[in-house]
């Protein structure tokens, strides 16, 4: 279980905005979700999975916004354990907005408000074999920590594993760098 722990107000950088989900943004979040080079990591979102998990979960959802244009998304999952602050953060970027390192500048955007609220660990636990999102995630300060083993049923029922990441406020007291721009 999470605490809702992200702002209302939109957090603004210099490419990204992240923000609430809002109805109009459902369309274009599926429509990525059905991107092949998405879909293969973020398997079996239909419309009624996308609004539950995105739409209406406003608690934990942010919208990576590029010049007022729905780019992708990201989940902020608090921890409820003051003795253990730590956040988990998952993401996707549709693929005409990759190459811009916008989402390294989502996260560090996202890793900066929760540093700023007592947020001590984000943690991130992509595919073991999706090697552009873990180069993406070192770049951005991210320690390999390990492999967590059978993690994750793909399709046709076999098991993989995710490379465990963490980057902890005392890497960077006030958030990692954003991206040269």
């Amino acid at each position: 279980m999470s605490t809702p722990v992200l702002p209302t107000a939109a957090i603004v950088g210099p490419l990204v905005t992240l923000r609430a989900p809002v109805q109009a943004d459902l369309e274009p979040l599926f429509e990525i979700l059905l991107e092949p080079e998405v879909a293969f990591w973020w398997v079996g979102y239909t419309r009624e999975r996308v609004q539950q998990e995105f739409i209406d979960a406003v608690e934990v959802t942010r919208i990576i916004e590029i010049a007022g244009e729905c780019a992708g998304a990201m989940f902020v999952l608090r921890g409820e354990d003051p003795e253990y602050p730590t956040t988990v953060m998952h993401l996707f970027i549709g693929t005409r907005f990759r190459g811009r390192r916008i989402g390294e500048e989502a996260l560090a955007l996202a890793i900066r408000h929760e540093f700023a609220h007592g947020v001590s660990r984000v943690t991130l636990d992509p595919n073991v074999n999706n090697d552009g999102a873990i180069r993406s995630y070192e770049r951005l300060g991210f320690q390999r920590i390990g492999v967590l083993r059978d993690y994750q049923v793909r399709p046709g029922g076999a098991l993989e594993g995710a490379m465990f990441l963490d980057l902890t406020r005392s890497d960077f007291p006030d958030g990692p760098p954003l991206p040269p721009r």
